[in-house]
């Protein structure tokens, strides 16, 4: 698959996740960056950043009518544990403080926050949102 074609796939993928996707440009450019990799099933991904003994999810994203049958909770999984594979000792994300069903899938994972970021998000409509940072110590087991 070419670089445009995946990118193309994560934005679909994205496009139908999220109010406010990311399109394919965003993800070819983030694809070529040092440390970036992504994990990718037929109906989600997770796309990660590993740097030194530290790594980020960048993103996680799973198509709505298949979610809750455990592809988030995979993909986390498998994202931590190449991770850990690539060095990092510690797992960070950006989750906003008001989506319930993405603090519950990482408060299974083991992961606790670790900061606040006030009206990191911007909302459609106007209005802003926190951001928690959540980390994750590596190598963990991830449940």
């Amino acid at each position: 698959m070419t670089a445009a074609a995946k990118a193309a796939r994560l934005a679909d993928i994205h496009t139908a996740a999220f109010p406010a996707p990311w399109d394919a440009a965003a993800f070819e450019s983030l694809l070529t960056q040092r440390g970036v990799f992504v994990i990718e099933e037929p109906e989600g991904f997770i796309l990660l950043r590993a740097v030194a003994d530290e790594a980020e999810i960048l993103t996680l994203a799973v198509r709505p009518e298949t979610r809750r049958r455990g592809l988030g909770a995979r993909l986390v999984r498998e994202g931590g544990a190449a991770a850990a594979g690539r060095g990092a000792t510690r797992l960070f994300l950006e989750v906003a403080d008001d989506n319930t069903a993405a603090l519950a899938l990482y408060a299974r994972a083991g992961f606790a926050e670790a900061g606040r970021r006030p009206g990191y998000y911007a909302r459609p409509g106007g209005g802003e949102q926190d951001a928690l940072i959540l980390a994750l110590n590596l190598p963990a087991t991830l449940p």
